[in-house]
Order: C-alpha cells, then structure tokens, then sequence
C-alpha cells in the first residue's frame, strides 16, 4: 500500500511541477492580442464557411488587424454593413462588393428529365457521381441527392420534392461558395445578383451533341448557338456543344432567351410584360 501512495504522490508531485512550468512559460511568451480583433470578430457571423478566403471568422479578423487596407476583403455572410463597421474600428474604407448568388445550371426536372433507374445507396451526389450515372439519361445533370443542401451553412438550398432539383433562397444566400465545391458535377456557380436580383443564365450543363441532349432532357441547351448570334454584348460563347452566358459581360437585354429554341436560357425576377389592352 505504500509503494502506491508513494506512486501517487510522485505522479502528483511531477504533475503539479508541470503545471506550474507551462505557467510560467505561458506568462513568458504571451503575445498580447490585439484587441480589434475581438471587436472584428464580434460583426462576423461565426459561420466559419470560409467564402472570405480564409481560415474561419477568427482568421479573417486576425489578418484584417493586420492589414493596411481592406482592398479585397469582404465576409458575404455579415453583409456590407458590417464590413463598414468593421472598417470604422480600422480607420479605413471598405471596397464594396457587387452581390452574388449561387446559380444552378441545370433544369432536370423530374418533367423535364424522366426518372429511369433507382439508386438505392448511400443518399450523397458524391458516391453516386463515383458509382453509377444517376437516376435519368443525362450524365451531365443535378444528381438529386442533396449535397448541395447539406453543405450550405445559411440554409439556402432545399431540395424541391416535386422537381428533385435544389432552389436556392435568394434572401438567406450569401455566395459563401460551400454548394459550389460540394458540387460532383460542379453545376453550381456564383454569380451577380444582379440589378434588383435580375439575371440571365444557361439552366443546363449538357454537353452532348443537340439530338442526343434533347432526348435526354427536353429542355436541354443543343450548342444550336442562336443565342450567340443574337447576342451584340459577346456575352455568349457555345463551347463543347453548350451556350454559358458571361454575367459580367451581360446586358439583360433577354435577346438570347427569345432565340433559345429549347428554353435552357432562364431570365429570373424580370417584371412581367404589362397587359395589352
């Protein structure tokens, strides 16, 4: 019994000795924080998606006390007011950033795009992209299985049970980026908002030549390139036997959408067309 109250008291002994040795070596080395970057911290949402380009919220205050001007850094999920605030702790000014959205370029719809096979395994986009083409004929499409939704930290995608296609939020999405990388097919992509949230984008990612595309979805684009003859802003270009509209260089003129012959080219929150009387 006294070998083991011995062993008790040396292993406590040597423990307390340690604790007091990482003590002072602590209070040794300290390097004080600076304390803007607590304040930095306290205007960022905490969501640590990492849409800034670093390592979590923490890491983007970190470098934003440390930098000499904010040129290039913004945080999507706090938003341009706090950006400004967290401009006013610097004694800068904060560049702003014209808005995105996560778009998706795919309009597979369970009308558009027939079921003809079931996958019963593991409910992910990325095993199913390894293991088997999907659900319909396009091996190309929105794969169904969420990743996406599962991925976004904003909860700003739902998977549509009617269409078995995700719809993002335009009032929750911040274009943090996380639905783009979860993506297997890399059918998402982050662009401009828009003026009032209008845009012009190709809802499809087919790849396959016209005939072949069409049967496998009704409404995919068939590389026929009207929409880039009728473009005057060379904002379209038909590559691999597929239209993609640069929104940077887009006028929302809708010229394209009038001479997509299979409507794979969506104009969203345009207001409608008065009534003729």
């Amino acid at each position: 019994m006294s070998i083991i109250i011995s062993s008790i008291i040396v292993l406590g002994g040597i423990g307390i000795i340690s604790a007091v040795l990482l003590y002072l070596i602590a209070k040794r080395f300290n390097v004080p924080e600076d304390p803007r970057i607590e304040q930095i911290e306290a205007h960022l949402p905490g969501a640590n998606c990492g849409a800034c380009g670093y390592n979590g919220c923490h890491d983007f205050a970190v470098n934003c006390a440390k930098a000499t001007s904010l040129e290039g850094f913004n945080c999507p999920g706090a938003g341009p007011d706090a950006m400004e605030k967290i401009a006013d702790i610097m004694g800068m000014t904060v560049v702003a950033e014209k808005p995105k959205i996560a778009v998706i370029h795919c309009n597979g719809t369970c009308e558009n795009r027939p079921i003809k096979s079931h996958y019963d395994g593991a409910r992910s986009c990325a095993i199913l992209s390894m293991v088997a083409v999907g659900a319909t004929d396009c091996a190309y499409g929105c794969l169904g299985e969420g990743d996406c939704v599962a991925a976004c930290p904003w909860d700003a995608i739902h998977m549509n049970r009617l269409t078995g296609m995700p719809e993002v939020d335009e009032d929750k999405c911040v274009a943090c980026g996380k639905c783009v990388a979860s993506c297997p097919r890399s059918l998402i992509e982050l662009q401009l908002k828009g003026p009032r949230g209008m845009r012009v984008y190709v809802a499809c990612s087919n790849k396959e030549k016209g005939a072949l595309a069409r049967k496998e979805c009704k409404v995919a684009c068939i590389g026929c390139g009207k929409c880039e003859k009728s473009c005057t802003h060379d904002a379209i270009t038909v590559a691999n036997n597929l239209a993609y509209i640069d929104f940077e260089k887009c006028k929302l003129c809708r010229k394209c959408v009038d001479q997509c012959p299979t409507t794979a080219i969506h104009a969203v929150n345009f207001p409608k067309p008065k009534p003729i009387i």
